[in-house]
């Protein structure tokens, strides 16, 4: 995803779009690995750490899809109108 976004030269993203993007996602996932490991001696704690990844991950996709409709509504549909 920060390889595709670095390509197009239309947008230029910023720190909120790096920070839902690609930061958030990616410690959610390093989180989801972490505690992959962590289970094979504390399961119980692990699983608070996959409870976490999924709630990031579950906000930051409804923070994405939000952005995206507010994008269609606003830019698009305005376009359209002239």
């Amino acid at each position: 995803m920060a390889r595709r976004r670095q390509a197009q030269i239309v947008y230029k993203p910023e720190f909120e779009d790096w920070l839902f993007h690609v930061l958030l996602p990616f410690a959610a996932y390093t989180t989801l690995a972490g505690s992959a490991y962590a289970a094979l001696a504390h399961a119980h704690e692990a699983m608070f750490g996959v409870a976490v990844a999924a709630l990031v991950l579950l906000f930051s996709g409804i923070h994405n899809a939000w952005d995206a409709v507010t994008y269609h509504v606003f830019v698009k549909r305005g376009r359209r109108s002239e």
